[in-house]
C-alpha cells in the first residue's frame, strides 16, 4: 500500500481550530516524525495526547517508524500478508524493535530476581541468528532474532541476556504446523509481553536446538524462549563470561557461522562490535540493523 493511500486528508468541512494548526493533519503529521527520523518516544507522547492522534499514529506512524529503522525486514515481512496487517499490529512491531522486555522466572528459567523491561538505545534483527533457533524440521521458516541485551545480575551469577524477535508469515510457518500438530499446550501464565496473546514455551514443545546456545554464547539448557501466536518471539539465557583470549579468536575469525549443525561443538559470544553498524545497512553476516532509538 502506497504511503498516498495510507494517508487522509481532513475535510474542509471537520476541520477545527487545532485541525487549522495542523497538528491532526496527517500529512503534516507524517512530515514532522520524518524530520526528527521517527523518534519513538515522541510517537508514544503524540498517540497518548488523545484518541485523534492515537488512532493516527496506530494506523500511520507505528508502520513508518518500523519501515525506516530496518527496512529489508519489513518488506520481508510485509512480503508474507499481502494484506498489509502485521500480525498484532504495527505498534506491537515497534514495541519489539525498540523495547527489551525484561525477564521474569518461569517454570523452565530460574532468576535470582525479576529484571524489568526498558527502551533500548540501538538493537540488530538477524535472519541469520534466526536460523540458529529452528530445529532442521522447520529450518524452511525465516525469524529475524535480536542479539542479546545484557544485564548484570550479581557478582555471584553470570549475565543475563534477553532477546526477542518476530517470525515472517507464522501463520503458514512450520514451527506453528509442528506446534498444532503436535497439540502443544499454550502456556498458562506467559503472555506475549508484546502484543498480550497466548505462547508457547519452545522449551516445552521440545524445539530449542542446541545452535541457539551457541549463538547466543549460552550453555544448551541455560535457556528458554517463547513464541505467541503472533510470531512473536522472546527469551532469556545466561551468558557465558568471555574471556580475552575469546576476545582474540573472535577478532581473528571473519567467517561466517550461519550453517549450524546440531552435533558442533563451540560456544560464540556476540561482541560489542557486532551491535553497531549504520542505519539500515548490511553487516558482514547479513544482518538488519536497527539503530539510533532512544537511550535507556
Amino acid at each position: 500500500m502506497s504511503l498516498n493511500r495510507r494517508l487522509r486528508p481532513n475535510p474542509p468541512s471537520q476541520r477545527s481550530d487545532s485541525d487549522d494548526l495542523g497538528i491532526l493533519n496527517e500529512r503534516i503529521l507524517f512530515l514532522v516524525f520524518r524530520s526528527m527520523k521517527w523518534d519513538i518516544q515522541a510517537l508514544c507522547s503524540t498517540a497518548s495526547v488523545n484518541h485523534k492522534l492515537r488512532a493516527i499514529v496506530k494506523r500511520l506512524l507505528w508502520r513508518e517508524l518500523c519501515a525506516h529503522s530496518a527496512p529489508r525486514m519489513i518488506a520481508s515481512l510485509e512480503n508474507a500478508v499481502p494484506s498489509g496487517r502485521i500480525g498484532g499490529g504495527w505498534h506491537t512491531l515497534a514495541k519489539l524493535m525498540f523495547f527489551c522486555c525484561g525477564c521474569e522466572p518461569t517454570r523452565n528459567f530460574k532468576v535470582s530476581r525479576p529484571t524489568p523491561g526498558h527502551f533500548v538505545k540501538s538493537s540488530r534483527f538477524s535472519k541469520t541468528s534466526g536460523q540458529s533457533f529452528l530445529t532442521k524440521r522447520c529450518r524452511g521458516d525465516l525469524l529475524y532474532v535480536s542479539d542479546p541485551c545484557e544485564h548484570q545480575m550479581g557478582e555471584k551469577e553470570d549475565d543475563l541476556g534477553i532477546y526477542r524477535g518476530v517470525f515472517k508469515g507464522f501463520d503458514k510457518s512450520k514451527t506453528r504446523a509442528y506446534l498444532i500438530g503436535r497439540r502443544v499446550k499454550l502456556e498458562e501464565r506467559v503472555r506475549c509481553p508484546y502484543c498480550g496473546a497466548p505462547e508457547w514455551s519452545m522449551t516445552t514443545a521440545g524445539l530449542v536446538p542446541k545452535s541457539a546456545a551457541r549463538r547466543l554464547g549460552s550453555h544448551h539448557g541455560a535457556l528458554e524462549y517463547f513464541v505467541c501466536v503472533n510470531g512473536h518471539m522472546h527469551g532469556s539465557c545466561w551468558l557465558v563470561p568471555l574471556s580475552s583470549d575469546d576476545n582474540e579468536d573472535d577478532e581473528m575469525d571473519g567467517s561466517d557461522d550461519s550453517d549450524f549443525d546440531d552435533n558442533d561443538g563451540g560456544v560464540r559470544r556476540i561482541g560489542y562490535d557486532d551491535r553497531t553498524a549504520t542505519n539500515g545497512s548490511m553487516c558482514s553476516m547479513g544482518e538488519e540493523v536497527v539503530v539510533d532509538g532512544p537511550a535507556k
